[in-house]
């Protein structure tokens, strides 16, 4: 788990094709390794990526094809500046919101605003995943926790304030740019138990009556 601010910045400095995905190997002078070991978990830009290999100042991480169709991660250029958590501990201040890293998929960034010393950045989401998306609700963005200030049909507003701006990669983007999306756990675990059983069961095409008519479901 992680809290959605971030610790450190990063660069993406080799990206190897294995068996298929790929294995990533991100560099950081800002990042604490001393506390590092192999199986960990460090956010990168918002994907929780399992530590296969480290040094002082490196991480290498396996990146599945999942991962990688649901994230920037494959886009990435090398040399590219990412944002880094790791993992928290029980004892972690939680400053931001529950964040798993595990992406939903991504947005494109449709408009940037100055609102006074801060910065309004309009996000395009998928329709999937805009209805997790509430007024003054969480969201994470490459890894940073964000408060969703406005949310309309397929966008939302988030206001990027000085530090969030100085201490992480959001103030380098661009219009036109794409950004990992983590929606709000709450939102979809809510979501889950509202379902009735035949609406969650009619993406694998397991309904109440087709196990009935197999006889695993007595009347």
């Amino acid at each position: 788990m992680f809290t959605g601010l971030v610790e450190a910045d990063g660069v993406i400095e080799q990206r190897q094709s294995r068996g298929g995905d790929a294995r990533l190997r991100i560099r950081s002078s800002t990042l604490d390794f001393s506390d590092v070991s192999l199986g960990d978990s460090i956010a990168t830009n918002g994907v929780c990526l399992t530590v296969v290999d480290f040094g002082s100042d490196y991480f290498s991480a396996d990146v599945s094809n999942e991962t990688l169709a649901l994230s920037t991660l494959a886009k990435l250029a090398i040399g590219t500046k990412v944002n880094l958590e790791k993992a928290m501990l029980p004892t972690t201040r939680f400053g931001g919101h529950i964040v798993s890293g595990h992406v939903d998929g991504t947005a494109k960034i449709v408009d940037i605003n100055r609102d006074g010393r801060a910065w309004d950045y309009h996000l395009s989401l998928p329709a999937e995943l805009v209805r997790y998306v509430a007024h003054k609700g969480s969201i994470c963005v490459d890894g940073v926790s964000l408060t969703v200030n406005d949310v309309s049909e397929y966008q939302c507003r988030l206001t990027i304030v000085p530090h969030t701006a100085e201490k992480t990669q959001i103030a380098s983007y661009q219009v036109g740019d794409l950004v990992n999306i983590e929606v709000d756990m709450i939102a979809r675990y809510l979501e889950r138990l509202l379902l009735s059983p035949q609406e969650q069961n009619r993406s694998s095409g397991v309904t109440l009556d087709s196990l009935r008519h197999a006889g695993f479901i007595k009347n």
